[in-house]
């Protein structure tokens, strides 16, 4: 049941971490985005945008909603990160709540904390992970000494939350990614979808996503479907040079595009043109490109990744992890069945829409004022 909030209260004072909205936008900075613009509207809440990091502060304030203060932190985030694992200091003053965004929530210095958990990678697979994503377990569990709460973003995070954390269900709370299908719903797609098919896979060139065996699978998409293009858009990341040598490996490595990082209007053009989107994850906490395609009418071929298969229900055609011949399979499956085709993206077209912001931001807002009560 919702937490009702009395409304003659004071507003909470509650600091949430913006760094992610710095540089490049990910998509982790795209859900903290729509985050501060739901919830700053909300008269229960007095939102002050922190941002731990020296890279790109002094732009904090034209990043954040007219209504939201900007608060930066004086020291770089590796430092803090590295003193946060081991003593709570620097403190953050003067909040009710602070809300660290990414797997990394400061000391509050008196107030409640709430730490986003976005996925268990770091806990799970620590040997494919950046060595800054491998001090997020020691931070966690800092914060949760501190009394913290844990915010997944799907019902298979808290899942995992309960297994790697060993906390009570009381201090996990579920409240599912937002989701804003419009600016993917395009009209406009450019004839280059019929003329030279591709499939599209996006993210950063890491392992967990999967990449390698992707361009593994082409093989069988091409020995059914001809020369169908592979673009592959994401920036290089700890797990390019795995993909450079899939690459080198293939029988057709002109046949594969690698755009790196692009801005946000020609990647969402490129998925419109796309005529599938390949999804191969290993490990997901949700996956908001598979959203993000469906919105662009796009048919999506994904493995049975951690929370892929809540989050996309029967819209997309799933695979099992590491399995290169079923997912080429898939893949040319659906580039050939009209069918199918019309099937996935009439399903996706729904799915999609089941992830309203407003509910999101609802959701979030209780949370806070349920662990704010716990700690009063």
């Amino acid at each position: 049941m919702a937490n009702v909030v009395n409304v003659t209260q004071p507003p909470l004072r509650v600091a949430i971490d913006a760094t992610p909205l710095l540089g490049p936008r990910t998509g982790i900075g795209a859900v903290v985005d729509q985050m501060f613009n739901h919830m700053s509207v909300d008269p229960s809440l007095d939102i002050t945008g922190i941002v731990v990091s020296l890279r790109g502060r002094a732009n904090l304030a034209n990043l954040l909603p007219g209504n939201v203060a900007a608060k930066p932190f004086s020291l770089p985030a590796r430092g803090c990160h590295k003193l946060w694992q081991l003593v709570d200091f620097p403190k953050l003053g003067a909040f009710d709540l602070v809300h660290g965004t990414n797997f990394v929530v400061p000391p509050a210095g008196g107030g409640a904390e709430l730490v986003t958990i976005h996925d268990f990678t770091a806990w799970r697979f620590p040997e494919i992970v950046s060595k800054h994503s491998r001090a997020y377990p020691a931070l966690v569990q800092r914060a949760l000494k501190r009394g913290a709460h844990v915010h997944c973003v799907s019902e298979f995070v808290a899942a995992e939350a309960a297994e790697y954390l060993a906390i009570g269900p009381e201090r996990i709370h579920t409240v599912v990614n937002g989701f804003d299908p419009e600016p993917f719903s395009f009209t406009d797609t450019h004839s280059e979808t019929n003329d030279c098919p591709y499939v599209l896979a996006i993210g950063t060139e890491e392992p967990r996503k999967g990449f390698p065996t992707l361009v593994e699978a082409m093989e069988v998409v091409w020995a059914n479907n001809g020369d169908v293009r592979l673009t592959i858009v994401g920036p290089r990341g700890w797990g390019s040079e795995a993909l450079d040598q899939a690459v080198e490996r293939s029988s057709r490595p002109h046949l594969i595009e690698r755009r790196g990082y692009v801005a946000d209007q020609q990647r969402n053009q490129l998925l419109a043109n796309a005529a599938v989107l390949a999804y191969p994850s290993l490990y997901e906490g949700f996956g908001i490109p598979l959203l993000e395609a469906m919105a662009a009418a796009v048919p999506v071929v994904s493995t049975k990744a951690g929370a892929i298969p809540e989050v996309v229900g029967d819209a997309a055609s799933l695979v099992p992890v590491n399995d290169p011949d079923g997912l080429g399979l898939e893949l040319s499956n659906v580039l050939d069945d009209g069918r199918l085709r019309a099937r996935l993206v009439a399903a996706g077209l729904e799915r999609c829409h089941q992830y309203p912001w407003s509910a999101t931001a609802t959701e979030m807002v209780d949370v806070y004022h349920r662990v704010v009560d716990r700690a009063r």
